[in-house]
């Protein structure tokens, strides 16, 4: 099945295409894209990529491969929030953020269908997502209506996420903001780097300490780039300490994670309009005071 992406969906991301363009449900997207049957322009592709008008989105079902059927996985998840509209999970670093072919079984999708009680007709609807390797704050919404809501509010000032990262290097401005364009490496599937042909990218920052080489450092997007914080980090030569992909991986203190971890979310909830404030800090982090999370960049 191929649809051409038309003006109206530019920004959109692969599975908003699926789903709304394309008619196709949650279910066959999810086989689909656990089987590696979903591609752009003729190319691999992840469901949180965004296509642009032209683009060609397929996917592909076959009859010799398994249907995807969600598992529960039976790990513990700290829920600072829940109601009937959404949830937010302190999704531990190391675990996938959703199932996929490599992690069919044992991602923060798996656990919190498990947390559920694992209904019948349970559909996953995270509004961000983090990157394996890192940690905190994830927002998911529990009805259609809360998860359309709650992603027209994602990347403006209503929907406010914060970071820390530990960091191989000390920045050479306390603060300031990172403005690099950002473009996929070519021929990647998900390598990211500073490209003067990528797409505008904004990330702020605030050193809050050092500690000895390295330094602990707040930051916030303004834009949402794939690995966004990542790559600025490393393009200033101040990676994210243990990051195998852009800096020198770490397993003896990072074991498959690395020191970068979502550690404020404040975001206006759907129904109710009240505001939502949430703090979450790691292990390599947990002295500092969270109020320092929600102090104004310059």
């Amino acid at each position: 099945m191929e649809y051409r992406v038309g003006p109206e969906e530019t920004g959109w991301k692969i599975r908003e295409v699926l789903r709304r363009s394309m008619g196709v449900s949650y279910t066959a997207m999810k086989s689909a894209k656990w089987n590696g049957r979903i591609t752009l322009n003729g190319g691999p592709a992840r469901a949180d990529e965004r296509v642009t008008e032209g683009d060609t989105v397929t996917i592909d079902w076959a009859e010799d491969v398994p249907v995807y059927t969600l598992k529960p996985f039976d790990f513990p998840i700290r829920v600072p929030y829940a109601d009937e509209h959404l949830m937010a999970v302190d999704k531990p670093g190391g675990i996938a953020s959703q199932s996929s072919r490599n992690h069919p079984d044992d991602s923060l999708e798996n656990a919190v269908y498990s947390w559920a009680g694992c209904p019948e007709n349970f559909v996953y609807r995270p509004v961000n997502r983090l990157d394996k390797g890192t940690g905190g704050l994830m927002i998911i919404a529990r009805t259609p209506h809360a998860q359309h809501l709650l992603q027209k509010q994602l990347h403006t000032p209503v929907f406010r996420r914060r970071y820390l990262a530990l960091t191989d290097g000390i920045p050479a401005e306390k603060e300031g903001i990172l403005d690099f364009p950002i473009a996929k490496v070519p021929g990647a599937t998900i390598k990211r780097m500073v490209s003067p042909e990528g797409k505008p990218s904004r990330t702020r920052y605030r050193v809050l300490r050092e500690q000895g080489n390295g330094a602990l450092v707040l930051l916030e997007l303004e834009t949402g780039r794939t690995h966004q914080i990542r790559v600025h980090l490393s393009h200033i030569g101040c990676p994210v300490r243990g990051d195998f992909l852009y800096g020198t991986e770490n397993p003896e203190e990072f074991p498959g994670k690395f020191a970068l971890h979502s550690a404020m979310a404040e975001l206006r909830h759907p129904i109710t309009g009240e505001t939502i404030r949430l703090t979450s800090l790691p292990e390599w982090a947990d002295d500092i005071d969270p109020s320092v999370l929600f102090v104004d960049f310059n």
